[in-house]
């Protein structure tokens, strides 16, 4: 199915379902996740779960970036990062991150 029938079908505008089905669907609203989900034939569920889990994940996922971009750093420099180094450098970022303000976390 093409992402005109697709928008068609679901009344969804085109640009939300290529959104949607290209991985960003927490760019548009539940409704047209739900009308595209729909329109393939298939449910969204819902979960709860648990905030500090949920940011814990997050914390982690962000510490691995910013040690990834320093390796990647260091790598141009000529002063790659060994492995335990770069577990080290995820650790220690990560508790700073879950040690300050919330906003750290979800902030680029």
């Amino acid at each position: 199915m093409t992402h005109a029938a697709l928008a068609a079908r679901s009344g969804v505008s085109e640009p939300t379902v290529k959104r949607v089905l290209g991985g960003r669907a927490g760019e548009a609203s539940l409704a047209a996740v739900e009308a595209i989900a729909r329109a393939l034939g298939i449910g969204v569920a819902l979960e709860e779960s648990d905030a500090e889990a949920f940011r814990r994940r997050a914390a982690m996922a962000k510490a691995e970036r910013i040690a990834r971009l320093v390796q990647a750093t260091s790598a141009l420099e000529g002063q790659a990062v060994g492995d335990e180094a770069f577990r080290k450098l995820v650790e220690r970022s990560f508790y700073e991150l879950m040690a300050g303000p919330s906003r750290r976390i979800w902030s680029d």
